[in-house]
């Protein structure tokens, strides 16, 4: 029987996947990918997700505001946010966190505005944060070229919420940082990249249970599909790779990851 593996982390919802959703859910379980979340990024984001994970029985959902959707978010995302985690299949908040890779200045803004950018992030991270603490939720973590601010903001959360810090390219270090506060890393595609070393180091040092495998689809298919659309289905190579390079069987590599998904998603069966 061939393992299974789950996708913690897709954007079904994109526009990359308008057409056919059914039958990259199909793949994907043919592959051996028997649970997908998909993340929302903002409020119909977020909705969409959640209709998603009603019409398809592997799919579940994680609701929020990503940090590039700050600015248009509502002042207080809280009351809205309550009212989406309560809806079936919604097994955790995110994508949330801090970017400081897409700031208005990289698209022919000010400073200023990227410092109003910076501060709103903030805010809506901080609340979303205060939501997770109140229901008992987790947290799906971004942070792009910004570990220390998310950090910053996550720490004081840290004994109420757990956070899986997905897309994780950083150290090994930064890595023990992360699992010390008791939350998680996730990799993605990004780690069977030629040059990606760095991300294969901490993949080699990361503790059994404080890590998941995901695609981040559409984006960063692994390698023999870079550049072309991801999906979830290519979990199955992500978790080929990353079993020679843990030195474990697809079978261990397996149950630890999956059993890891159903701990820190509220709900995932």
């Amino acid at each position: 029987m061939t393992p299974e593996f789950y996708d913690t982390h897709c954007h079904l919802d994109f526009p990359d996947f308008k057409e056919g959703v059914g039958e990259v859910v199909r793949r994907a379980q043919e592959a051996g990918i028997t649970r997908l979340v998909t993340i929302g990024t903002e409020l119909p984001s977020s909705l969409r997700a959640i209709e998603l994970a009603a019409a398809y029985e592997p799919v579940w959902a994680a609701v929020g505001w990503h940090p590039s959707d700050a600015m248009d978010a509502p002042p207080d995302v809280r009351p809205r946010l309550r009212e989406l985690v309560s809806q079936p299949k919604v097994v955790a908040i995110g994508e949330i966190g801090i970017d400081h890779y897409r700031l208005p200045s990289q698209r022919g803004g000010s400073e200023e505005q990227d410092e109003r950018a910076k501060a709103r992030q903030v805010e809506v991270f901080r609340q979303q944060l205060e939501v997770a603490a109140e229901l008992g939720l987790n947290c799906v973590i971004h942070q792009r070229s910004a570990l220390e601010p998310t950090l910053e903001v996550f720490a004081p959360f840290a004994n109420r919420v757990k956070g899986v810090f997905h897309c994780f390219v950083d150290d090994p270090a930064a890595m023990r940082r992360i699992v010390e506060l008791g939350s998680l890393v996730s990799f993605t595609g990004i780690v069977t990249f030629k040059n990606a070393e760095t991300v294969r180091d901490s993949l080699r040092a990361v503790p059994a249970d404080r890590f998941m495998l995901e695609t981040d689809a559409p984006f960063l298919a692994p390698m023999p599909y870079r550049s072309k659309r991801c999906e979830p289905a290519y979990v199955r190579e992500i978790a080929v790779f990353a079993a020679e390079v843990r030195g474990v069987s697809l079978e261990q590599l397996s149950a630890e990851t999956c059993a890891t998904a159903r701990g820190f998603f509220r709900g995932l069966e």
